[in-house]
């Protein structure tokens, strides 16, 4: 564990005031009266939002506070997916089961794949991790693994219905489910930042070296934040193909870890709840494109991403904070 040696390590590595949580309890309130106003569909990109909400969690665990970069959690994202699909369709396990077990399966994968993955650094890592967003696809068509993963047919899931006879449709109760989750899953990342682990990995990030001279043991940290990472974004995968109620190899293409990576960057590298910002980019912004001009939707996709960058360099999170810095007075000393 790392422990802050100086008064200004201190007072950057303390977790946030507790005057937050009123915010947080309203906005979750808020979440959840969603499911009573909100009906088919707009419920199912809720849903959406909020598991890739959780994906973009994981990726700024590894990238943002541990300063790994991935071009390749795409591949956790299909592997949560499939879990759940295949425990689910093949082995008549419960669907709450599944998300549990697609995490745990992600951990093992992403510590197994970020272990060797230690001698590798910066655009070298990031090309390893593309290397597995680009074959995990084409390992879920093989055709000896068809019997699990149905090949390019893929699984068919049927969304789970209300339990104990509560007066709620399919798409509500498991937005309601997919909130729930999102909640500990937002709750054990934010305790993570802020215990001594989360000190280790921002120390890792911001100085590899000076780390390891405090007592940082870097290899197990930077493993077992790509594991971390890998089971947050398998949760997120797993929620998803509960809610689309399909999953095939063709749905986790490399756009997909680009994407991921372009959610982290416009909510705010490093930040917790720029996640929930990111999430709503990536669900809603390429659909608003396509309805702009579909002979162009890519096009009018990055263009809006530029202004993003050019409006917002550290993302809607940084943005909010020098707004509310700007409204309170505070300077960035008292921040």
């Amino acid at each position: 564990m790392l422990q802050a040696t100086t008064p200004s390590l201190a007072l950057a590595t303390r977790p946030r005031a507790s005057s937050a949580v009123p915010w947080v309890l309203a906005l979750i309130v808020a979440a959840a009266a969603l499911a009573f106003f909100a009906k088919g569909y707009i419920l199912f990109q809720a849903t959406m939002v909020l598991s890739y909400a959780i994906a973009l969690v994981g990726l700024n665990l590894l990238t943002g506070y541990n300063g790994q970069i991935s071009l390749g959690h795409g591949a956790f994202f299909a592997i949560g997916a499939y879990t759940v699909g295949i425990l689910v369709d093949r082995a008549d396990v419960p669907y709450w089961a599944g998300v549990p077990a697609a995490a745990l399966v992600c951990l093992v994968v992403g510590y197994v794949f970020g272990r060797p993955a230690l001698k590798l650094q910066g655009l070298y890592l990031a090309l390893a991790t593309f290397a597995l967003g680009v074959v995990t696809p084409q390992l879920l068509k093989y055709k000896h693994l068809e019997p699990l993963t149905g090949g390019v047919g893929g699984i068919v899931l049927m969304k789970p219905e209300a339990p104990f006879g509560l007066p709620l449709t399919a798409d509500q109760w498991f937005y309601l489910y997919a909130l729930a989750v999102t909640v500990v899953m937002f709750w054990i990342a934010h305790n993570l930042i802020a215990s001594g682990t989360g000190r280790a990995m921002r120390a890792i990030r911001d100085q590899e070296i000076a780390a390891e001279s405090m007592g940082v043991d870097n290899s197990h940290y930077k493993s077992m934040t790509f594991g971390v990472s890998a089971a947050f974004t398998g949760v997120g995968g797993a929620l998803s193909a509960l809610a689309v109620q399909f999953v095939s190899p063709d749905s986790f293409t490399m756009f997909l870890s680009i994407s991921l990576l372009v959610g982290v960057v416009v909510g705010g590298v490093g930040t917790l709840w720029g996640a929930l910002f990111g999430a709503i980019f990536i669900m809603f912004v390429p659909s608003l494109a396509e309805t702009v001009t579909k002979d162009a939707a890519w096009g009018v996709y990055g263009v809006v991403l530029i202004l993003f960058m050019f409006v917002m360099p550290g993302g809607v999170m940084t943005l909010l904070s020098k707004l509310r810095d700007r409204f309170t007075g505070k300077t960035g000393a008292d921040a």
